[in-house]
C-alpha cells in the first residue's frame, strides 16, 4: 500500500497557503510519503473535504489561515473548524496534522509560514507522520 496523505489547504490567503503547502510537501517528500493536494475556498470547508475523502488516505494535513477581523466571525470559524477536524480524527482513528494559523494580523501569518524553522505546514506534516508510526 502506498503511503499517501491528503493535504487540504484553504487558499483564501494564497501567499500564506503557498508557504504552508511547500513546508508540508517538502516534509512529506523528505520522509518518503506520497501526497495529493486539494484546495478549499476557506478553512471552514476543510472538514467537509477531509470527510469526503476519509477512506482514501492514511492521513491528512489541514492548512490555512484565519486572521482576526473586527467581528466575532474569527472565533466562530477558528473554533468550529478546529473542533470538527479533531472530531474527524478521533472518530475515524486517522491522523490529521493541524496547520491552520489563527493570527491577529497578516504579518504574524507570514512569520509562521515563511521560514523553514517556523513553517507550520512542516510542523503539521511532522505531526501526521509521527502519528502514523
Amino acid at each position: 500500500m502506498k503511503k499517501k496523505i491528503l493535504i487540504v489547504s484553504s487558499n483564501y490567503y494564497s501567499e500564506i497557503s503557498s508557504n504552508l503547502e511547500k513546508g508540508s510537501m517538502d516534509t512529506l517528500k523528505e520522509y518518503g510519503y506520497f501526497y495529493d493536494l486539494i484546495n478549499a475556498p476557506g478553512c471552514f470547508e476543510i472538514p467537509f473535504i477531509i470527510k469526503k475523502n476519509i477512506k482514501n488516505y492514511i492521513g491528512f494535513i489541514s492548512l490555512g489561515c484565519i486572521i482576526k477581523g473586527e467581528t466575532y466571525h474569527f472565533e466562530v470559524i477558528a473554533n468550529e473548524t478546529s473542533r470538527k477536524i479533531m472530531d474527524l480524527s478521533v472518530d475515524n482513528k486517522i491522523p490529521i496534522g493541524f496547520g491552520i494559523l489563527t493570527c491577529y494580523n497578516l504579518n504574524q501569518a507570514i512569520v509562521r509560514s515563511d521560514t523553514i524553522q517556523l513553517n507550520k505546514g512542516r510542523e503539521a506534516a511532522l505531526a501526521c507522520i509521527k502519528l502514523l508510526k
